[in-house]
């Protein structure tokens, strides 16, 4: 099943861009070969049903959530923190459920997200010219604690293991059950029209819910929610993701299954496939998407689904070509398109990466990330994203998919559900139906790292999607949300 001329390690014959240079080679070494030896954190037969999903979201019965911090920190890693975020996942997810009638499929950036690209390995901090913060897998965010350590990616390992851990223990355990969708986040949310708009669709959900208990169906809910049975109404699943950015441990993290489908086949002859087991599904970054280069080279071989991000300085041609590489066989659910132009360039650009894609016949999923390509710097000299431009760029993608007879399958955000000591959300985004200023950036800005939408904004952005599919599905209408997104100055899509 392994690509010709491919192994774990043949991305080292190639140019890595983004590489960590650590002082100690050998204490590397060290540490790799730990890591190798430690068990994985995810499964293959995980891994396949995430395909098998990604297949299903390509063809428009389901939808893709691909959402959490832009990095994480090891601090960041607590029991609150945690819980926040997967109940802002949910939160969201339900919401755009209600309006699509579609599954979502949700992949939380969470559990590895720990590395970070740079634009140069160096940066002036006061009078000094130190190495650049590359994410608490390499180093620390103290200029004096820029020195690359590779014992930091042995604790990146453990902690994804701890988060991951609890993950599966809430998920389990009926943190996610639809008989009480107000515990994941509606505490936080002080805008009255967004308690208006979820409280109408949790009320909706438990009179929904009632009748299937009236007429016996749901019924096994009740056990479950005792520490019984498990529940459809429950359970949900759940898919870890980071940017593969650090190869050298990718590599030690990828390990030779038999594919889970294969166990009829008489020992010996069932075939056999490299997973990348520290998390469901990895990306190549806008930065390291060399046809030539080694992130390109590893991830043609790995059997996980695999993302991309395409920016405005990809060629149509170039994305084909890229596509034929990681992709040859042109299976479903293998490759997703994570779009991020700026929200004054998506028609500029997508329009001729639809139709390249369409024309060379590849299966993709198309996601849009409305984040990375419309930050900017405040007054005050903290970087920020206004919650408008947003929007627009998430409109314009769906306008545009639509225009060239694709169809958005996903959104990609940075939010989190991190609250401040006194119990208040992130103020790093300006906008959004809590009108946060520019002024009011500094109150509570907690990222080292880029801006991310807080609980309020980020339930705003699943209403305004959930509410286009709606009237995709009954037709033009006007409710409490669109009037909320005209507030906004945002312009709901037609």
């Amino acid at each position: 099943m392994s690509p010709i001329n491919w192994s774990p390690s043949s991305w080292q014959d190639k140019t890595a861009a983004q590489d960590v240079t650590y002082p100690d080679p050998e204490h590397l070494s060290r540490v790799l070969g730990k890591i190798k030896q430690l068990p994985p954190l995810v499964t293959p037969s995980e891994i396949e049903r995430l395909r098998h999903q990604l297949g299903q979201v390509q063809r428009n019965e389901a939808f893709l959530l691909h959402a959490g911090d832009c990095a994480e920190s090891f601090d960041a890693c607590t029991q609150q923190n945690i819980s926040n975020k997967i109940g802002l996942i949910l939160s969201v997810s339900l919401i755009l459920i209600w309006g699509a009638r579609l599954p979502v499929v949700r992949i939380g950036r969470i559990a590895g997200q720990y590395a970070k690209p740079r634009s140069s390995a160096v940066e002036k901090i006061g009078d000094r010219e130190v190495l650049s913060f590359r994410g608490d897998n390499v180093n620390g965010l103290s200029p004096d604690d820029r020195t690359p350590d590779p014992e930091r990616l042995l604790s990146a390992y453990f902690h994804s293991t701890t988060t991951l851990n609890y993950v599966r223990g809430l998920l389990s355990s009926g943190f996610a059950s639809l008989h009480h969708p107000r515990d994941w986040s509606l505490s936080h949310v002080r805008s009255p029209g967004l308690k208006k708009e979820f409280e109408r669709i949790t009320e909706g959900l438990s009179d929904a819910l009632g009748f299937t208990r009236t007429i016996g169906i749901g019924s096994d809910s009740v056990p479950y929610e005792r520490g019984g049975n498990k529940s459809v109404l429950g359970e949900v699943d759940f898919y870890t993701s980071h940017e593969g950015l650090m190869l050298n441990y990718e590599e030690a993290m990828t390990r030779e299954f038999a594919l889970p489908d294969s166990g009829n086949l008489p020992e010996g002859a069932r075939p056999t496939a490299f997973y990348n087991t520290s998390a469901h599904f990895l990306w190549i970054g806008d930065r390291t998407r060399q046809l030539t280069g080694a992130h390109v080279e590893y991830f043609r071989g790995i059997r996980n689904p695999i993302g991309i991000k395409v920016g405005p300085s990809m060629e149509s041609e170039e994305l084909v070509r890229l596509l034929d590489i990681v992709n040859p066989d042109k299976e479903s659910g293998r490759v997703t398109l994570i779009t991020r132009y700026g929200a004054t360039k998506v028609e500029k650009f997508l329009p001729g990466h639809i139709a390249g894609v369409q024309a060379a016949g590849h299966p993709v999923v198309w996601i849009c990330d409305p984040m990375h390509g419309n930050t900017l710097t405040s007054a005050s000299g903290l970087k920020t994203r206004h919650f408008g431009t947003i929007i627009s760029e998430l409109t314009a993608c769906i306008r545009t998919h639509a225009s060239a007879g694709s169809r958005l399958n996903g959104v990609s955000l940075e939010f989190t559900g991190e609250l401040t000591e006194d119990g208040f959300s992130v103020t790093e985004c300006v906008g959004g139906s809590m009108g946060l200023s520019e002024e009011q950036l500094g109150l509570r800005y907690q990222s080292f790292c880029d801006p991310r939408l807080n609980f309020e904004q980020s339930l705003d952005v699943a209403f305004l999607i959930s509410n286009h599919f709606k009237k995709e599905r009954v037709g033009h209408y006007k409710s409490d949300s669109d009037v909320l997104f005209e507030e906004l100055g945002g312009r709901s899509p037609a």
